[in-house]
């Protein structure tokens, strides 16, 4: 079956052809490390997980390079750097400013259910020519001033937009009509409103690097230009990340690879995922709904959250509910005690079919629902497709016994006196002493725990 992504630069659903299928490449911009990734952070990081995953099983595991950069290159983050560390070199400075928040991103992810991508670069180690030749970004500046595509003015250099026909093609937004918005500074020494910053110099109380143009830092754009060069080519598969970055970041991205570069295009497939909301109202700080992935994870292990992220499609609106993650933690304890346990065969064909529809994750839920049945039935074949299936999706990392131990641990229930009531239950209901029977079970519900009666005897589970 041929695997079909959805390009916002075409708006169109369109077959995926990879430029070199033993070498498939995909760059998704990662998070800048000055304070603890928060739930919207963690939708880009899942979905293209996912989209990771699929590559790997359709291409081969050794075929898919995937690049998720960290940006370190942040004035708060280089404020900091310089504030605190005022005796080290600035890239030193910086990475024991975004250590701590660094590795909590790496075990966040992880947690999540998330491979590590193949190359993960930081902005620092790509601002200046490197001994390596990987592209960087004062060579890409200069070469965009070579071609008559920046220039400097008033202590920066600039990329004038004039200078690329097509600009604002990914976002829809045309030249002519844009006018100066909360991302577009306007100032008296650019060309034009809409000319973005490349390089801005620094004072002798701010941190910065020596370069052609004088000591100073570069802007946020040309950072995954240069990354994303340095390890995929001037040209590559897939780019993604969240909606938000469309304008300005990805637009002003294309410009400048495509005119460093003098290629048509930069990604052939742009992707942008919807954004979450907590509660249905958009999540800030001020409305004391702003939730980190690290709150989260202290109240749900990290399968529950991935779960709950991947029941909306990727690039619709998603409404993070505590209703939600709870119904995803019943879903999840059903799988872990139908499958955790069953080790081979194959992922299912219609959840393969489903993830090569634009990634259709709620259409693959559904088939995870009907694969459920049946191998919960006794159909072994199922069972080995529907535990395999889990475990391409980023699931079932754990053994059930490990699952249900943690979940105990977490609330602080005694296993054993649970199996104990449990089997006190059973036999009151064998000799028809229901009164007995319904003793029990409210004993059990006061300690917070729910059973289920089926055919196949009694479970329970830690009510949330």
């Amino acid at each position: 079956m041929e695997l079909r992504l959805y390009d916002t630069l075409t708006r169109e659903k369109r077959t995926f052809v990879p430029l070199d299928s033993d070498n498939v490449r995909m760059y998704v911009c990662g998070p800048t490390v000055y304070d603890f990734a928060h739930i919207g952070n963690a939708r880009p990081v899942i979905v293209f997980d996912v989209l990771f995953r699929l590559l790997r099983h359709r291409y081969g595991e050794n075929h898919v390079t995937y690049v998720r950069n960290i940006t370190d290159v942040d004035d708060k983050i280089n404020d900091r750097a310089v504030r605190d560390f005022p005796g080290l070199p600035l890239n030193e400075a910086i990475r024991k400013v975004t250590e701590v928040t660094a590795n909590q991103f790496h075990a966040d992810a992880k947690a999540l259910g998330c491979l590590p991508p193949t190359f993960e670069p930081r902005a620092t180690d790509f601002v200046l020519p490197r001994s390596d030749g990987k592209a960087d970004m004062v060579t890409m500046i200069k070469q965009l001033i070579a071609g008559g595509h920046a220039y400097e003015a008033g202590g920066e250099v600039l990329f004038d937009v004039q200078s690329m026909p097509d600009y604002g093609k990914l976002s829809g937004r045309k030249l002519e009509e844009q006018l100066a918005g909360a991302r577009v500074a306007v100032d008296a020494h650019k060309k034009n409103p809409a000319d973005f910053v490349l390089w801005k110099q620094s004072s002798g109380d701010e941190p910065g690097w020596e370069s052609p143009w004088g000591r100073g830092r570069p802007g946020w754009h040309i950072e995954c230009s240069a990354m994303s060069a340095a390890y995929l080519g001037d040209v590559f598969d897939i780019h993604g990340g969240g909606l938000d970055l469309i304008f300005p970041h990805h637009e002003n991205e294309i410009a400048q690879s495509r005119c460093a570069h003098g290629t048509a295009t930069m990604a052939n497939c742009w992707m942008h995922n919807g954004f979450v909301n907590v509660e249905d109202e958009k999540m800030s700080k001020s409305l004391g709904n702003f939730v980190t992935i690290r709150e989260l994870l202290a109240d749900w292990p990290g399968e529950v959250l991935r779960l709950n992220m991947l029941k909306t499609h990727y690039r619709s609106p998603i409404d993070w509910t505590l209703k939600g993650v709870e119904e995803s933690a019943k879903t999840l304890d059903d799988w872990y005690w139908v499958a955790a346990d069953t080790k081979g065969g194959a992922p299912s064909e219609a959840v393969i079919e489903a993830l090569s529809d634009d990634l259709n994750t709620s259409q693959m839920i559904a088939s995870l629902h009907g694969l459920r049945k049946s191998a919960a039935s006794g159909n072994k074949r199922d069972r080995g497709a529907f535990a395999a299936s889990l475990r391409l999706l980023g699931f079932l990392s754990e053994s059930a016994a490990q699952w249900k131990s943690r979940k105990e641990q977490a609330s602080g229930v005694d296993a054993k006196h649970v199996d104990s009531l449990i089997s006190d239950r059973t036999a009151a209901r064998a000799r028809k002493d229901f009164r007995e029977s319904d003793r029990i079970r409210d004993q059990l519900a006061a300690m917070g725990v729910v059973i289920k009666d089926s055919k196949d005897g009694t479970t329970w589970e830690i009510a949330r």
